[in-house]
């Protein structure tokens, strides 16, 4: 991850963690990182652990990942495309066809994402 999108190390958030509270708070400093960077959403399937009433504080929201690409599919259905055509294409031992790839995104726990993409398969 750090390869691919250096820009999403977040430094100097320690400091923030005493002061936050969640209902486990081995996640505190995952809100503290999106806090001291400036961060609308925290993209986890863990929801129950990151309540609205804690997050609203820092005017930050947790969003499931399948929420957040229909999100960006809504805004740019054609950058979404692309993007899930180059991850499925470094799928390469074993290489994974595109319906297989997006059944095992609606398995995993991404179902609106696979079915959005069933239109587009052949270019996938």
């Amino acid at each position: 991850m750090d390869e691919a999108i250096p820009d999403a190390i977040v430094r100097n958030y320690e400091s923030l963690i005493d002061s936050i509270t969640l209902p486990d708070s081995k996640d505190c400093h995952v809100l503290a990182a999106a806090v001291k960077c400036g961060a609308q959403h925290i993209v986890t399937t863990n929801l129950k652990d990151f309540p609205k009433n804690h997050l609203s504080p820092f005017d930050v929201e947790a969003i499931h990942p399948d929420e957040f690409i229909k999100h960006h599919y809504l805004l740019n259905q054609g950058a979404v495309i692309s993007c899930v055509k180059r991850i499925r294409a470094r799928l390469q031992n074993p290489e994974i066809n595109a319906v297989d790839y997006l059944d095992n995104l609606a398995t995993s726990g991404l179902p609106i994402t696979g079915q959005l993409l069933q239109d587009y398969i052949e270019l996938i």
